[in-house]
């Protein structure tokens, strides 16, 4: 792991420093990454796949089912590993400038880069080659929905990519403790791409990467983990009282994207038997072919021209949707709205003299998405109300037939159906609270 770095001060009296360094950083893989093979080998586990609800009834004695003479299942799941893999490993290269400005403020400006040297790959042994291609102007890859060994459900394989790179600027202006006064402010921009957000396990990692080309070779997408933008502010003032004790207030305000999604169909389209294939954004609705159906208890028909009409609707509200026209959504494309919040600290320190020593009794009081309790539309976060807004329904010689997915339906037998692209999340974070405690420090 070769690493140069400087740090250089430029005028000689610390007001001006450049620093930096660039050089190779390995670190371990998440050991699960290498143990899936230990699980997923042919062996300990299988699958059987039953489509009927008679040969297997329910029965609350677990051993009901397991024969008088096991054998080896009749299909499997593999998990291995390339023997060229190796640990995971980046180029970090970095640059920054620490200036002391007027009113004892210290600015900083600073730049780092990212490149994969060995990123965390994966890919399907067992996925044979396409077959066909979709026909109008989605034209992706089609597969056979048969494996090249019959038995085994996936051979995923853990591999090396070096397709990933990530960048961030970050600019912050600090106002270090002087007389019980603390502030800083700073602003990050990022970008983090990669082929594929590795999870805990392995068919999971390959099976749920959005793709709308061969899943095989995934190409560059945003990382799940893609922070564009972030603003944060913290002050703090600390008042003595002599040798009685201490009061210090705090907040911490953070503005920031909530995450990334994807939009993907609900089913599978390209025939490989996963769930994770891209939208096509129609130019136009003439590039759809919607089939007229009846959700469970509408009182009427939705019609391919009320599904066509909607799903315009629907693109044309959404941002991102409607700026790729004639192109596949992007892996992690849509970027969530902003969320603005803060939270409050107060601290109470009451000095005590005890066997010649001072120790403290210490109470605090914290306030949590203080915004939220001042008013409760500050600080709400927000959720994709539906990132699967298509079914595929069926593909016949190459051509895609559609659903349009809704909601539900309401009593009257309406359907319920989606016109917005984001709604208000409603977990703990989203909601103020409040946090009290007592401590004795010994000192």
């Amino acid at each position: 792991s070769p690493r140069l770095g400087f740090n250089y001060d430029i005028t000689g009296d610390r007001k001006i420093q450049v620093r930096g360094g660039t050089g190779l950083f390995t670190g371990r893989p998440a050991f699960v990454w290498i143990s899936n093979q230990i699980g997923n080998n042919g062996v300990i586990t299988g699958f059987d796949d039953i489509t009927n609800t008679t040969t297997r009834p329910f029965n609350p004695n677990p051993t009901t089912f397991i024969p008088a003479v096991p054998s080896l299942p009749s299909s499997y799941e593999l998990a291995v590993t390339d023997p060229d893999f190796k640990f995971p490993q980046v180029w970090r290269s970095n640059i920054a400038t620490d200036v002391k400005l007027p009113y004892d403020l210290v600015g900083t400006l600073e730049f780092i880069y990212n490149k994969e040297v060995n990123g965390i790959g994966y890919f399907n042994a067992n996925l044979p080659a396409p077959t066909s291609n979709l026909i109008g102007a989605d034209t992706r890859p089609r597969y056979s929905t048969q494996r090249i060994n019959a038995n085994v459900v996936n051979a995923v394989t853990l591999d090396n990519s070096n397709n990933g790179h990530s960048y961030s600027f970050a600019a912050s202006l600090e106002k270090p403790l002087t007389k019980g006064l603390f502030a800083k402010a700073s602003y990050a921009y990022g970008e983090s791409m990669n082929t594929i957000d590795a999870g805990s396990i392995a068919s999971g990692s390959y099976n749920n990467n959005p793709i709308s080309i061969d899943p095989n070779n995934s190409p560059l997408g945003f990382s799940s983990n893609d922070q564009r933008h972030r603003f944060i502010t913290s002050v703090s003032y600390r008042y003595e009282y002599g040798k009685i004790g201490s009061s210090q207030i705090s907040i911490f305000f953070e503005g920031r994207n909530q995450g990334r999604f994807s939009y993907i169909y609900s089913n599978d389209l390209n025939g490989d038997l996963n769930t994770n294939d891209l939208l096509y954004i129609p130019r136009d609705m003439s590039e759809m072919n919607f089939q007229t159906y009846t959700p469970t208890g509408a009182a009427a028909a939705y019609t391919a021209a009320e599904q066509a009409a909607d799903y315009e609707a629907y693109i044309q509200q959404d941002e991102y949707l409607n700026s790729r026209r004639g192109k596949y959504a992007e892996r992690n494309g849509v970027v969530l709205p902003w969320i603005w919040q803060a939270d409050l600290n107060f601290t109470q320190d009451f000095h005590i003299n005890v066997g010649g020593k001072k120790n403290t009794i210490q109470f605090t009081a914290n306030i949590l998405n203080i915004g939220n309790l001042i008013n409760n539309k500050w600080g709400v976060g927000n959720l994709a109300t539906n990132s699967r807004p298509v079914r595929v329904q069926s593909v016949t010689a190459d051509v895609p037939l559609y659903r349009l997915n809704v909601k539900g339906v309401l009593s009257d037998g309406t359907i319920d159906k989606y016109n917005e692209t984001f709604t208000k999340s409603a977990g703990i974070t989203d909601v103020w609270s409040a946090q009290f405690g007592i401590r004795y420090i010994f000192n």
